[in-house]
C-alpha cells in the first residue's frame, strides 16, 4: 500500500481564525491537500480540495464565502492535475473519503463519477440543513449523483487495519479522519480540520470556525491518544508541516 500527498492549491484566510489573538489585518496562507491511498483492493482519495472554477473565479463558485477563503495559487494547482502527475485519472478512483463537506475539502468530488463517497451521517445532515450555506456548505460542491456510503462511527474499510475511518467531530458535526497504516513508513492520522494547524493540538487553541468547542476538544483528546501510540498526525492546512511532507510521486509506503 502507498500514500501520496497531493497539492490542491493554496488559500489565504484571516490569521485570527486559528490564532484568535492575532491582529485583524494579519492573514495566513494555507495549503490545501488530498491524499491518494493505493490499497490492494481499491484506489482511495481522502478529500478532493477546491474545484478548479473556485481557483479561477472564487466569487462565481463560492459566493460570499470567497471573502473568507481566498485562493492564491495557480489555477492549475488542483487535485486533477496532481493526480495526472502520478499517473492516475479520475475514473481510476473507487472511493472518496470526505473528511467533511466544506468546499476546500470536497470541491472536486464531481470528477470522480465511478467512486462511492464516504462521509459521516451527521455531516450529510448538516450539509442538507436549512441554514447549510451559512455554515459553509455549498451544494454545487458536494451534491452530485454519486453513492453516499455513510458512517456513524469508526470503520475499518478493508477489514485489514490499514485504512480506518476515525470520527473527529467538532469543526463540523461529522468531521472524520483516516488512520492509514503503511508497512514501511508507519501510521498516519489524516486529521483534516480537526487539526487544521498544529497549534490547535499543541496549545489547546480553539479555532473561530469551530462548530462545537467541547466536542472538538474531545476529538483532540482522541487524536493525542492515537499519536501517543505512534501515529504521525497530518494536519489539514499546516504550512510548516506541508513543507516537510513527501509529495506527488514520492509516496509513503
Amino acid at each position: 500500500m502507498k500514500m501520496h500527498a497531493l497539492s490542491c492549491g493554496r488559500l489565504r484566510m484571516k490569521r485570527r481564525i486559528y490564532f484568535p489573538d492575532a491582529p485583524r489585518e494579519e492573514t495566513i496562507d494555507l495549503p490545501v491537500a488530498s491524499y491518494l491511498i493505493r490499497h490492494g483492493q481499491a484506489m482511495v482519495l481522502f478529500d478532493t480540495g477546491c474545484h478548479p472554477l473556485a481557483m479561477r473565479d472564487p466569487e462565481a463558485r463560492w459566493g460570499s464565502l470567497a471573502q473568507a477563503l481566498r485562493p492564491i495559487s495557480d489555477p492549475a494547482d488542483t487535485l486533477i492535475e496532481s493526480l495526472r502527475q502520478v499517473g492516475v485519472a479520475p475514473e481510476d478512483i473507487d472511493l472518496v473519503i470526505c473528511s467533511h463537506l466544506h468546499p476546500d475539502h470536497c470541491g472536486c468530488n464531481a470528477f470522480f463519477t465511478r467512486a462511492s463517497v464516504i462521509c459521516h451521517v451527521r455531516e450529510l445532515e448538516a450539509a442538507r440543513a436549512e441554514n447549510a450555506e451559512q455554515a459553509g456548505y455549498l451544494a454545487n460542491d458536494w451534491d452530485h449523483p454519486q453513492t453516499f456510503d455513510l458512517v456513524d462511527g469508526s470503520r475499518d474499510l478493508f477489514d485489514d487495519g490499514r485504512l480506518v475511518i476515525v470520527p473527529l467531530p467538532g469543526h463540523t458535526p461529522g468531521t472524520i479522519g483516516a488512520l492509514v497504516t503503511l508497512e514501511r513508513s508507519g501510521a498516519f492520522l489524516l486529521a483534516s480540520d480537526a487539526v487544521s494547524v498544529r497549534a490547535t493540538l499543541d496549545r489547546e487553541i480553539t479555532p473561530r470556525n469551530t462548530w462545537n468547542a467541547d466536542i472538538l476538544h474531545q476529538s483532540l483528546a482522541e487524536i493525542r491518544r492515537i499519536e501517543a501510540k505512534g501515529a504521525s498526525v497530518i494536519c489539514g492546512h499546516d504550512e510548516a508541516q506541508w513543507r516537510t511532507l513527501r509529495k506527488g510521486a514520492d509516496a509513503y509506503d
